[in-house]
């Protein structure tokens, strides 16, 4: 099996190397991702480019079902929940193992959650884990037995079991982390369908059929993910055969794929947002009126259809509606009103300081930055706003923006593909999600009504209730305009015409546990 693996590699690393003549290895799927991985520990990510490998390696307690964001048992086969919504007991699947050969018990996901979330864990230094705020909510992690383990909250959490369910709730070997420390990230060892074989850096990442899989050995031999960052080279391998998958497929080159015989084309709608951050700490952004001019500046409607060639809709505020129950259907986008941006900016004085403005070559969910940012800045421009843009590859981008925009721009891109209606705004729009304070509200927003909202819908357990809560807090966000609503896409991927079983799910997620190529 592995000198079968490692000869299906080699021949496809030789092929790679001319795309005109490339053809992938049978029974080895090449996916062509948009970026390198920044690393394969799923407690040190954010980047859905990371969690489309990190999904196929590792498993959670719970998972998504398949086609909706609701929970279900993974490696925990049940659950209770006390009354009080504080106590919730897994019972662990017996006999699964991680991909080293040792076993997943209660002592192994204990040591997960400790490690993120107690600064005194011995292994608490291999982070950071910018994602940890997914579990703010836990107390304890206990070990009752060995096939046991109980978390205790510090008040009710709605979202706990969404949150098992994403890559930051997966789970991974102590003992890898025990022996590679700070470079677990590059050594990953889950339970999952596939196991880690190989990084080379900006080459491919490779996993291959994990046989003992406790839900069955996947199809697939093998996944190779190349990281390819620019769209033309990407298409171009796809076109020629040197990909087997592809996705967030340019709008305007849906069509030609669809028209291909060889080809197949996938869409989706998702939580996904598309947004502009803007610097509220210093500059002209710190003065609602120029936020909102911003918002009223930029016609969205026609980077919409004519730049991503409707395959996305305008985004009215921090929350997408495919979060149908609490969604604020009440509000509508800011129009396009040019006069009215240019009235607002004389209101607050602006002076035509020049402003800039962090645009990526690409990242996830990123919707063809590099011109959705040309022609932004061409909007702002036309109502008197100086915009000077700084294009950054995605990993590098990440490492601007995520720390916070103070002292380096005044706006940034930005795109956020989330589990539940909570996570975008607990993590980037609350005063306690400042850089500094360990989240990811870069622009410093801080609104005391939509901090005690957030709160709030957190430890609700009434859906009503949180629905009510959201749709509030929607309503201020967008009156005071953080940031520039831009877009909620549909994600999309194409895949070769031999590719079977292939599915896109809401989570955004690459899941392909049950993916053929014969």
């Amino acid at each position: 099996m592995r000198k079968l693996i490692a000869a299906a590699i080699t021949a496809g690393s030789m092929l790679f190397a001319s795309p005109v003549f490339a053809q992938t290895p049978p029974n080895v799927l090449v996916v062509g991702q948009i970026a390198e991985p920044k690393s394969l520990d799923p407690h040190a990510v954010t980047a859905v480019n990371d969690f489309r490998i990190l999904m196929n390696v590792y498993d959670g307690l719970t998972r998504y079902k398949d086609g909706t964001l609701e929970p279900e048992p993974a490696l925990a086969e049940s659950w209770e929940i006390s009354d009080d919504g504080i106590t919730y007991t897994f019972k662990l699947r017996e006999g699964v193992t991680f991909h080293d050969g040792t076993p997943l018990n209660a002592e192994a996901v204990k040591f997960n959650f400790d490690r993120m979330l107690k600064e005194d864990h011995p292994y608490h230094d291999t982070g950071p884990f910018p994602l940890a705020f997914y579990f703010s909510s836990v107390d304890e992690v206990t070990a009752v037995d060995d096939l046991t383990v109980k978390f205790t909250l510090k008040e009710p959490f709605a979202p706990f079991l969404s949150n098992l369910s994403y890559p930051t709730g997966l789970i991974v070997s102590p003992e890898a982390v025990k022996e590679h420390g700070k470079d677990y990230g590059r050594n990953p060892v889950g339970t999952g369908a596939f196991r880690f074989e190989e990084w080379q850096a900006n080459s491919r990442v490779v996993i291959t059929r994990n046989e003992d899989y406790w839900d069955g050995a996947p199809p697939l031999e093998a996944v190779i993910y190349r990281p390819i960052t620019d769209t033309n080279t990407r298409i171009a391998e796809m076109l020629s055969g040197g990909l087997d998958v592809m996705v967030e497929v340019p709008p305007d080159s849906l069509q030609q794929f669809r028209d291909g015989a060889n080809f197949s084309v996938y869409e989706q709608a998702g939580p996904h947002v598309w947004f502009l951050i803007l610097n509220m700490k210093e500059g002209p952004f710190t003065e609602k009126a120029v936020r909102q001019a911003a918002n009223y500046a930029i016609n969205k409607t026609a980077l919409v259809e004519n730049i991503l060639q409707g395959t996305a809709d305008v985004a009215a505020g921090p929350t997408p509606p495919a979060f149908a129950w609490a969604y604020n259907e009440e509000l509508q986008p800011y129009p396009y009103d040019p006069d009215k941006a240019r009235q607002l900016l004389e209101e607050a004085g602006y002076d035509g300081e020049e402003l800039t403005f962090y645009v990526t070559e690409g990242g996830s969910g990123m919707l063809d930055p590099i011109a959705m940012g040309t022609a932004i800045q061409a909007d702002l421009q036309a109502v008197g706003m100086k915009v000077n843009i700084e294009t950054y590859e995605w990993n590098t981008f990440l490492g601007k923006v995520n720390p916070g925009l103070e002292g380096k721009a005044d706006m940034a891109e930005m795109a956020w593909m989330t589990n539940s209606p909570d996570t975008l705004p607990f993590l980037a729009l609350r005063s306690e999600a400042w850089p500094d304070k360990g989240g990811f509200n870069s622009g410093y927003y801080a609104n005391e009504r939509v901090d005690e909202l957030l709160n709030k819908a957190r430890t609700s357990t009434d859906q009503a209730e949180r629905a009510a809560l959201y749709k509030e807090m929607q309503k201020i966000v967008q009156e005071d305009a953080p940031w520039v609503f831009v877009a909620n896409w549909k994600q999309n991927a194409v895949t070769g015409a031999n590719v079977e079983n292939f599915k896109l799910q809401p989570s955004f997620f690459l899941m392909l546990q049950d993916v053929a190529k014969p």
